[in-house]
């Protein structure tokens, strides 16, 4: 049913119609559109060599290397962990199972700055573990390994809440039919159920890698700042802006701002793939 048929029937007017849609591309304007172009005009004030300048500063080619190797390590093990917990969650029942799926949803209600500061309480010198560690001349905190938990910890959700809900709606009965056939364990995985569940898992990834690039709270606290070493794009850009290098700032912003576009783009080619373009 169309768009005007519905309004038809709930006894919207063209008026009312068309008021909705001002009030909500004014809405998107004030709040997305103005600040995004925003980034672009301050990032490009001084010009393209300037622009070009700030991006390949070797602190700013380290963030940004940074931030990729921290999503690459991170989104794999969350996709793991997301599979592997939707597939525990949707096909068994077990004592234990909402709070496993609590669980889950935590790192979505703490703050990211306390995740952080959990890691610290653990792998910091003062921590639990940090005499411990320090013995043995491991760093966690203030070195990449610590950006790299913090950001596994704040992103995990993404993938799993993506499968739970899809693939309780599909049900197992193509499983069952499988291994009524002969197929085993793996082999019913691998040739059915990932199947099934491939554009949906790739949603959640892009979910999960866009808040991976752009997370700071977390990453800020076990980061320790050190420019060049375990400066991440957002604390980088921080960093610039406290430092009135503004046209910098804004010039290393515009690249999350790129990689959220392009995040954005992943996402809207998954929906249509998946037929669903209004997830």
């Amino acid at each position: 049913m169309s768009s005007p048929q519905i309004s038809r029937q709930l006894g919207e007017s063209r008026l009312v119609r068309w008021a909705l849609i001002v009030v909500g591309l004014l809405y998107l304007s004030i709040f997305l559109l103005v600040p995004l172009a925003a980034v672009f005009v301050q990032a490009l004030e001084k010009g393209w060599r300037v622009y070009l300048a700030s991006v390949t500063h070797p602190d700013a080619l380290s963030a940004i290397k940074l931030t990729l190797i921290t999503a690459a390590i991170a989104v794999p093990l969350n996709a793991v962990f997301g599979i592997a917990a939707a597939w525990c969650v949707t096909r068994f029942r077990f004592r234990g199972r909402q709070f496993l799926i609590t669980l889950i949803d935590l790192p979505l209600a703490i703050s990211p700055v306390i995740s952080g500061l959990i890691y610290v309480l653990m792998f910091g010198l003062q921590g639990w573990l940090g005499p411990w560690l320090q013995s043995r001349d491991i760093q966690i905190i203030f070195a990449v390994p610590g950006i790299v938990l913090a950001t596994v910890f704040v992103t995990f959700p993404f993938v799993a809440r993506e499968l739970i809900p899809f693939m309780q709606t599909q049900g197992f009965e193509q499983e069952e039919a499988a291994s009524v056939l002969g197929a085993r364990g793996w082999s019913i995985f691998w040739r059915v159920t990932l199947p099934n569940i491939k554009w949906s898992l790739l949603y959640g990834v892009v979910l999960c890698s866009a808040r991976a690039m752009g997370e700071f709270g977390a990453v800020s606290v076990v980061s320790g700042h050190i420019s060049g070493l375990t400066n991440t794009v957002p604390l980088q850009v921080e960093i610039l802006y406290n430092e009135y290098n503004f046209t910098a700032a804004f010039a290393l912003a515009s690249m999350l701002t790129f990689l959220a576009l392009g995040t954005l783009l992943a996402k809207r080619i998954v929906e249509w793939r998946t037929g669903e373009p209004g997830r």
